[in-house]
Protein backbone atom coordinates (compact mmCIF):
# COMPACT_ATOMS: atom_id res chain seq x y z
CA UNK A 1 0.00 0.00 0.00
CA UNK A 2 1.44 3.19 -0.87
CA UNK A 3 -0.10 7.12 0.22
CA UNK A 4 0.95 10.50 -1.02
CA UNK A 5 0.57 12.75 2.12
CA UNK A 6 0.04 16.52 0.97
CA UNK A 7 -0.55 18.76 3.38
CA UNK A 8 -3.01 21.09 2.29
CA UNK A 9 -4.99 24.09 3.35
CA UNK A 10 -8.16 23.10 1.49
CA UNK A 11 -9.20 20.49 -1.01
CA UNK A 12 -12.05 18.36 -2.74
CA UNK A 13 -12.96 16.04 -4.98
CA UNK A 14 -15.35 16.44 -7.89
CA UNK A 15 -17.62 13.59 -10.01
CA UNK A 16 -19.75 15.00 -13.03
CA UNK A 17 -18.88 18.93 -11.70
CA UNK A 18 -20.49 17.71 -8.40
CA UNK A 19 -17.82 18.28 -5.20
CA UNK A 20 -18.57 15.44 -3.33
CA UNK A 21 -16.22 15.76 -0.80
CA UNK A 22 -14.03 18.46 0.62
CA UNK A 23 -11.84 19.59 3.38
CA UNK A 24 -9.96 22.64 5.58
CA UNK A 25 -7.05 22.34 7.04
CA UNK A 26 -5.41 18.38 6.39
CA UNK A 27 -4.27 15.79 4.54
CA UNK A 28 -4.47 15.32 0.89
CA UNK A 29 -3.94 11.30 0.37
CA UNK A 30 -3.51 9.31 -2.65
CA UNK A 31 -3.91 5.90 -2.18
CA UNK A 32 -2.88 3.03 -4.44
CA UNK A 33 -3.55 -0.53 -3.18
CA UNK A 34 -1.49 -3.25 -4.23
CA UNK A 35 -2.15 -6.85 -5.30
CA UNK A 36 -1.27 -8.75 -2.31
CA UNK A 37 -2.17 -5.76 0.81
CA UNK A 38 -3.87 -6.85 3.32
CA UNK A 39 -5.52 -5.29 6.53
CA UNK A 40 -2.15 -5.60 7.96
CA UNK A 41 -1.17 -2.35 5.83
CA UNK A 42 -4.04 -0.80 6.07
CA UNK A 43 -3.64 -0.96 10.08
CA UNK A 44 -0.08 0.16 9.61
CA UNK A 45 -0.26 2.81 7.04
CA UNK A 46 -3.80 4.67 9.06
CA UNK A 47 -1.40 4.44 12.13
CA UNK A 48 1.67 6.02 10.67
CA UNK A 49 -0.63 8.82 8.73
CA UNK A 50 -2.41 9.34 12.22
CA UNK A 51 0.51 10.53 13.61
CA UNK A 52 2.50 11.98 11.13
CA UNK A 53 3.92 14.83 12.48
CA UNK A 54 4.15 16.82 9.34
CA UNK A 55 2.26 20.26 11.07
CA UNK A 56 4.07 23.24 12.25
CA UNK A 57 4.58 23.47 15.87
CA UNK A 58 4.67 27.25 17.96
CA UNK A 59 9.11 27.01 16.86
CA UNK A 60 7.94 26.36 13.18
CA UNK A 61 9.25 22.76 13.68
CA UNK A 62 7.33 19.75 11.73
CA UNK A 63 6.36 18.55 14.96
CA UNK A 64 2.32 18.54 15.41
CA UNK A 65 0.20 15.23 14.02
CA UNK A 66 -3.01 15.99 11.94
CA UNK A 67 -5.09 15.51 15.19
CA UNK A 68 -2.79 17.52 17.18
CA UNK A 69 -4.02 20.62 14.62
CA UNK A 70 -7.86 19.41 14.32
CA UNK A 71 -7.24 18.36 10.40
CA UNK A 72 -9.48 16.12 8.11
CA UNK A 73 -8.53 14.07 5.42
CA UNK A 74 -9.50 13.88 1.45
CA UNK A 75 -9.06 10.28 0.72
CA UNK A 76 -8.82 9.61 -2.97
CA UNK A 77 -8.18 5.92 -3.94
CA UNK A 78 -5.40 5.99 -6.77
CA UNK A 79 -4.38 2.83 -8.65
CA UNK A 80 -1.78 4.37 -10.76
CA UNK A 81 0.60 4.94 -7.96
CA UNK A 82 1.33 1.54 -8.80
CA UNK A 83 1.97 2.05 -12.73
CA UNK A 84 5.42 0.54 -14.01
CA UNK A 85 7.05 2.40 -17.13
CA UNK A 86 10.12 0.04 -16.75
CA UNK A 87 9.41 -1.85 -19.64
CA UNK A 88 8.44 1.17 -22.13
CA UNK A 89 6.63 4.14 -21.90
CA UNK A 90 3.26 2.73 -20.87
CA UNK A 91 2.44 1.73 -18.07
CA UNK A 92 1.27 -1.69 -16.72
CA UNK A 93 -0.62 -1.50 -13.63
CA UNK A 94 -0.05 -5.48 -12.77
CA UNK A 95 1.04 -4.69 -9.39
CA UNK A 96 -2.15 -2.74 -8.66
CA UNK A 97 -5.41 -4.89 -6.95
CA UNK A 98 -7.77 -5.48 -8.91
CA UNK A 99 -11.09 -3.67 -7.70
CA UNK A 100 -13.23 -6.21 -6.13
CA UNK A 101 -9.60 -6.08 -3.80
CA UNK A 102 -9.10 -2.72 -3.52
CA UNK A 103 -12.41 -1.30 -2.80
CA UNK A 104 -13.16 -3.39 0.43
CA UNK A 105 -9.36 -2.04 2.00
CA UNK A 106 -9.67 1.67 0.96
CA UNK A 107 -13.12 1.31 3.01
CA UNK A 108 -11.24 -0.33 5.58
CA UNK A 109 -8.33 2.40 5.70
CA UNK A 110 -10.84 5.43 5.46
CA UNK A 111 -12.76 3.62 8.12
CA UNK A 112 -10.58 3.27 10.53
CA UNK A 113 -8.37 7.00 10.41
CA UNK A 114 -12.17 8.14 11.09
CA UNK A 115 -13.03 5.78 14.01
CA UNK A 116 -9.37 4.05 15.53
CA UNK A 117 -7.86 7.58 14.91
CA UNK A 118 -11.04 9.73 15.59
CA UNK A 119 -9.66 11.76 12.01
CA UNK A 120 -12.65 13.23 9.93
CA UNK A 121 -12.30 11.78 6.42
CA UNK A 122 -14.17 12.81 3.34
CA UNK A 123 -13.72 10.39 -0.05
CA UNK A 124 -13.89 10.22 -3.59
CA UNK A 125 -16.26 7.82 -5.90
CA UNK A 126 -13.66 4.54 -5.45
CA UNK A 127 -13.38 3.67 -8.97
CA UNK A 128 -15.07 6.84 -10.63
CA UNK A 129 -13.13 9.84 -12.82
CA UNK A 130 -12.68 12.36 -10.35
CA UNK A 131 -11.43 16.14 -10.44
CA UNK A 132 -8.98 17.29 -7.47
CA UNK A 133 -8.63 20.54 -6.70
CA UNK A 134 -6.06 21.08 -3.59
CA UNK A 135 -3.79 24.31 -2.38
CA UNK A 136 -0.89 22.81 -1.13
CA UNK A 137 0.64 24.00 2.59
CA UNK A 138 4.52 24.57 2.20
CA UNK A 139 4.32 22.40 0.07
CA UNK A 140 4.70 19.49 2.13
CA UNK A 141 4.54 16.14 0.41
CA UNK A 142 5.28 12.72 2.28
CA UNK A 143 5.26 9.45 0.49
CA UNK A 144 4.48 6.22 2.49
CA UNK A 145 4.82 2.66 1.42
CA UNK A 146 3.38 -0.07 4.21
CA UNK A 147 6.13 -2.13 3.09
CA UNK A 148 9.54 -1.68 1.76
Amino acid sequence: MKAVVQRVLEASVSVNHQIIGSIKKGYLILLGIRFDDTEQDVLFLSRKIANLRIFEDENNKLNRSIKDVSGSILSISQFTLYGDTSDGNRPSFSEAAKPEVANPLYALFNQTLSEKHNIPVSTGIFGSDMTVHLVNDGPCTIILESRK
